[in-house]
């Protein structure tokens, strides 16, 4: 195995990337004397992260805090004719056989994506008339994830959602020999964008694993305080406030017993991202202007400094054939004590005429979406009546 230099008291094993070997329907628990490799070349690899699909028909389902409510219409076999409801968490041991069954008359099911398409044949699903059996034979660290089920009650041919009719639970399949769920890649490129959190999905197959964050370089670990930082035993480390020091290398770190083990390692990408679309004001230098008179239309966003913005204009003088004469700029400014951007775009108009009347659109752009703002300019032939001074 790979040994990492953090600690010279303890060989740390390199996370293996892929599934041990495994036959069809022929998987079998680790031995706790063979040395785990750091990935076998040639062999399938599940997926970094365990997004989920439906394995009857995609219905969208609402993500829930477990309740007793949810958690009555699944429960775990565990012995012949014997039944217990499912928790928050369930752990087996690599090899063994998870069932659950879900109470319903049209039962949807969902579980790990690896565990889906890996298309060896551990997985069965068999539904009956009052309720649906889910069968996992040879279970390995892989299948570690979320399971799910949903139910509808149908008459005839309608089918109704009632409450309650969800349930889901967590399960730890243990490895004595994997403490990380199986990765596909040895480095995953993450976007720390500013105002978003972020999570570093390093799954742990074993919840009493201790996992700690850790920096290439230079070799330390990070503060996890719960609040910038937290940890979830089942996705991993949550970047709440994601900020440009933590730009660079990190992996995670999982100790268990003797046995010490890194995850993949994370490229953290510092993004300065808008906390929100655009939303431009726009206003032009006269609302009626003569036939000849040169006018412009100005676009204007504030947002926070060193947010890109791009404008784009849709005018009536495109419909005569006439080019844009666009300036921009972006200057800082101060407002209600704090600093920040405004970006501006200003259109001009030389010697206007008849088809230059009409509706200006600008339409600004950043990373987040994009806003629209529109006036409107007349073109008069007559000059403007200014109001008598007295």
């Amino acid at each position: 195995p790979q040994t990492h230099p953090i600690s010279p008291a303890a060989e740390i094993q390199e996370h293996g990337r892929t599934p041990k070997a495994q036959g069809k329907n022929d998987i079998k628990a680790a031995s706790s004397g063979e040395a785990k490799p750091s990935g076998a070349p040639g062999r399938r690899k599940p997926k970094s992260h365990w997004r989920q699909k439906s394995l009857q028909k995609k219905i969208p389902v609402e993500a829930a805090a477990p309740s007793p409510l949810t958690a009555s219409i699944l429960t775990q076999v565990v012995g012949r004719g014997h039944f217990q409801k499912v928790g928050d968490s369930v752990s087996l041991r690599a090899g063994e056989p998870l069932e659950l069954r879900c109470r319903g008359k049209v039962v949807h099911w969902k579980v790990p994506t690896y565990l889906e398409e890996e298309g060896e044949g551990r997985l069965r699903i068999k539904h009956f008339n009052q309720h649906s059996r889910l069968q996992l034979v040879n279970s390995t660290g892989a299948d570690t994830g979320e399971y799910s089920c949903w139910a509808q009650d149908c008459q005839d041919a309608t089918c109704t959602e009632g409450e309650g009719r969800q349930g889901r639970t967590f399960i730890f399949v243990t490895d004595p020999e994997e403490l990380f769920v199986p990765t596909e890649n040895y480095y995953e490129v993450v976007q720390l964008r500013s105002h978003q959190p972020v999570l570093l999905p390093c799954q742990v197959t074993n919840p009493l694993a201790q996992v700690t964050l850790h920096r290439e370089f230079p070799p330390e670990e990070v503060p996890v305080d719960g609040t910038d930082i937290s940890f979830d035993v089942k996705k991993g480390f949550t970047i709440h406030r994601p900020r440009a020091s933590l730009a660079g290398s990190l992996f995670c770190l999982a100790s268990l017993g003797g046995l010490r083990q890194i995850s993949t390692k994370y490229m953290l990408i510092y993004i300065k991202y808008p906390s929100s679309s655009p939303k431009p004001t726009i206003q032009a230098s006269a609302t009626s202007v003569l036939l000849g008179e040169n006018f412009s239309v100005t676009c204007t966003v504030l947002s926070e400094p060193e947010i890109a913005v791009d404008f784009t204009w849709q005018y009536p003088g495109q419909k005569l054939g006439r080019p844009p004469y666009i300036s921009e700029r972006a200057d800082v400014v101060h407002q209600e004590g704090q600093v920040q951007q405004e970006a501006g775009s200003t259109l001009y108009v030389e010697e206007a005429r008849s088809g230059d009347a009409g509706i200006y659109t600008c339409r600004a752009t950043n990373l987040q979406g994009t806003g629209t703002a529109t006036t409107q300019v007349h073109v008069t032939q007559s000059p403007r009546v200014s109001p008598a001074s007295s």
